[in-house]
């Protein structure tokens, strides 16, 4: 079916994109802040880190251009029942996001880039602080409108058009699952952008033996490590917070990610579940006992709501149907994004106890660990996206649009066919373009930014500082 493809192409192309989004909201701001301690300290360490992830910044947020403008075009061709329905109240945050926050984005970053040496140095700071404010801005208007598809607040139903009608742009910029998911969104992207740091900082030390670039990669190492921790924190606050949003607003995604078939007193938080999604019960359920009303409620013995009474009761306000999303999905999703999202935390809060005092890991291997977090994060940024989306359906909008019904009716299966294939083999070459840009700028170092100078001192070499590795 067309519609099934759609839903795919929309899928891939998103989580595509989104490999990039987290990286520019969070390295946006770790370069200010390297450029801002070298305005304040006038130290030349922090000039070169800020030119070095400055350049990586850079690649990132051009990928995420690219691949971000292709999501806008898919609005009109592969769902334009959708965009008649939503465009009155959808397009205001887009527009906002458009001509306010990219803008200013992509303004500042070009003034940034062909400013050095040519902007006096606090006009040049300023533009890489406008730039990171952008990208922020961008992320909450884009974040605004995706809360209103899961809870639809100020608009109304025109009964001539049938379509919905904004009456308070105001309630849409302030809707509780809007500044809530900003605040989760954002916290996880600096986990990225901290294990980014960190990894390459972590790669760095592995292989290069300049002495010079092993010091500075040394505290760089350490500075991931303290936003990725500082991040953690907040993302686990958030997290909280949006799971009571979810069970007041989307009790039927919480129950699917929970594998929760039947409304509970005091329900526990299942650790592994093996169920029945036709007969709508679990043979296997290891679980935490309370943990899960918690969640919810706050309380452990509060009341959560299960799949199959939530079924019922929606048949009863919408009509026949299935309102089921996909469980088996949901369910290892969530415990993905959480896994890997921890994971890549307890990495840093370990890493910074372990480099104290100037000291280095002692063995390759943890190197090598810090360097596979950043995927863990990146795939727990994903996995939280989809869990997200397809908690959704089988709503485009929920309780107001259903995604069957949100599919351009004129475009053929064909089409979509192709456009799919097409998208695909595009981002296939994208990822390789990308990942030799990224390869190329960090096995080049520092250097190549900015080269050391000839009478410039080495740092002193103890053993705590630059120790030899153990293998």
């Amino acid at each position: 079916m067309a519609l099934d493809l759609a839903r795919w192409q929309f899928g891939i192309t998103t989580v595509y994109h989104f490999l990039f989004v987290p990286l520019t909201i969070g390295l946006s701001v770790v370069v200010a802040s390297l450029q801002t301690a070298w305005h304040r300290t006038g130290r030349t360490e922090y000039l070169r880190a800020t030119k070095f992830f400055g350049k990586l910044f850079l690649i990132n947020f051009a990928m995420g251009v690219v691949t971000g403008i292709v999501q806008e075009f898919q609005f009109g061709m592969n769902w334009s029942d959708y965009s008649t329905f939503v465009g009155d109240v959808f397009g205001a945050p887009l527009a906002m996001e458009a001509l306010l926050a990219f803008f200013l984005e992509s303004t500042f970053i070009g003034l940034w880039i062909f400013g050095w040496d040519k902007l006096p140095r606090r006009v040049h700071l300023a533009c890489i602080w406008a730039a990171a404010i952008g990208t922020n801005l961008s992320a909450y208007f884009i974040l605004a409108a995706n809360a209103w598809m899961r809870h639809p607040v100020g608009f109304e139903i025109d009964p001539t058009t049938g379509q919905a009608r904004l009456t308070s742009i105001w309630a849409v910029l302030s809707n509780d699952q809007a500044w809530s998911t900003y605040l989760h969104v954002v916290s996880a992207a600096f986990i990225a952008a901290g294990l980014f740091v960190a990894a390459v900082s972590a790669y760095k030390l592995l292989k290069d033996k300049e002495p010079r670039e092993r010091e500075l990669f040394r505290k760089s190492l350490r500075a991931g490590f303290v936003v990725t921790a500082i991040a953690g924190v907040v993302v686990t606050l958030s997290g909280d917070h949006q799971a009571k949003l979810m069970a007041q607003y989307e009790p039927m995604k919480l129950a699917s990610a929970e594998a929760l078939w039947d409304d509970e007193h005091g329900a526990g938080f299942s650790i592994f579940a093996v169920g029945d999604i036709q007969d709508g019960r679990n043979h296997i359920n290891v679980q935490v006992p309370g943990v899960l009303a918690f969640l919810a409620t706050g309380d452990l013995s509060g009341d959560v709501q299960g799949i199959n009474d939530i079924q019922a009761r929606y048949e009863q306000v919408f009509g026949p149907g299935t309102y089921i999303p996909n469980v088996g999905l949901l369910y290892w999703a969530f415990r993905m994004m959480m896994g890997l999202g921890l994971a890549g935390v307890a990495i840093s809060v370990v890493g910074l106890w372990m480099t104290r005092k100037g000291r280095l890991f002692p063995y390759r291997w943890q190197y090598g660990l810090v360097v596979a977090a950043l995927p863990a994060a990146l795939l727990a940024n994903i996995f939280g996206w989809i869990l997200t989306e397809m908690g959704r359906q089988p709503w485009t909008v929920v309780g107001e649009l259903l995604t069957a019904h949100s599919v351009s009716p004129g475009v053929s299966l064909t089409e979509v066919a192709i456009s799919l294939s097409a998208f695909t083999l595009i981002y296939a070459v994208l990822a390789v373009v990308e990942f030799g840009l990224l390869r190329r700028y960090v096995k080049a170092g520092t250097t190549a930014v900015m080269p050391y100078p000839e009478d410039e001192p080495e740092p002193e070499k103890t053993d705590d500082r630059v120790p030899a590795f153990v293998y």
